[in-house]
């Protein structure tokens, strides 16, 4: 794809010499410190504990805060990859350049990505923490990096489409933020509708609490990456015929 890593660079550089990306990383780290703090202090005063109930376990399966921090991290992220191009103007330049739609909208999706999974790379160090005072299951380590990981990468195609189809930053964050809280809510329906209905599977694939829960624990199903690489393809697919079709429009 012609321009891909130009546009890439571009993108990276952007996101971190402006105040956004500093700003999300600082409040991401507080609320998952509170939040890892605060189940390391739990689980040293309980009396006894489960198998599958140590630090990593709880704080990638139980920890609402986990999920609350992706709904506002990945729309802050996208908000203004597209969006702000166009309200500024320099789309058009982009546009003339050789560069294709596809290598503008995975350029500035990967860059994204980039950027999400640096924010999440000093939380290894509560694994290093928890390593130098006990064991460490690495699998269910792996495992709930990889649900972390496939969820936010959907996530932020949804922003980034979210952001391909407007001028605001604004309206993108928003527009955003309520599809994945839909999808949040839809994946609730599994503890509503009745077992082995189909209403249910679907609910229950969806559905990232259930499967952050499950991935916590070291299992990883297959379901769940077909989800989430279908949730990062079409929203990047719709992404890339809007940006085509400015070139008409």
């Amino acid at each position: 794809m012609t321009g891909f890593a130009a546009v890439y660079r571009r993108e990276v550089l952007s996101l971190w010499v402006t105040p956004l990306a500093w700003v999300l990383l600082t409040v991401f780290l507080l609320i998952q410190g509170m939040s890892f703090f605060t189940i390391v202090l739990h689980l040293s005063n309980a009396a006894q504990l489960a198998v599958d109930a140590g630090p990593i376990q709880s704080w990638f399966g139980q920890s609402i805060f986990l999920v609350l921090a992706l709904l506002v991290l990945c729309p802050g992220v996208t908000m203004r990859v597209l969006a702000e191009e166009r309200k500024s103007g320099t789309i058009e330049a982009l546009l003339t350049a050789p560069v294709t739609p596809a290598a503008v909208v995975l350029g500035k999706y990967l860059a994204t990505l980039t950027t999400y999974v640096a924010m999440w790379a000093p939380t290894l160090l509560y694994v290093v923490i928890l390593r130098n005072t006990g064991q460490v299951d690495w699998p269910v380590v792996g495992a709930s990096y990889l649900g972390v990981l496939g969820t936010g990468a959907g996530y932020l195609a949804v922003g980034v489409l979210a952001s391909s189809m407007t001028e605001s930053q604004l309206v993108a964050l928003v527009m955003t933020a309520l599809v994945l809280l839909g999808l949040l809510i839809l994946g609730i329906g599994e503890y509503v509708f009745e077992p082995d209905s189909i209403l249910r599977e679907v609910c229950a694939t969806v559905s990232v609490l259930s499967k952050m829960e499950e991935m916590s624990r070291g299992v990883v199903d297959l379901r769940r990456l077909v989800f989430d690489s279908t949730l990062v393809a079409l929203p990047l697919f719709m992404a890339v015929r809007v940006v085509e079709s400015w070139r008409w429009g």
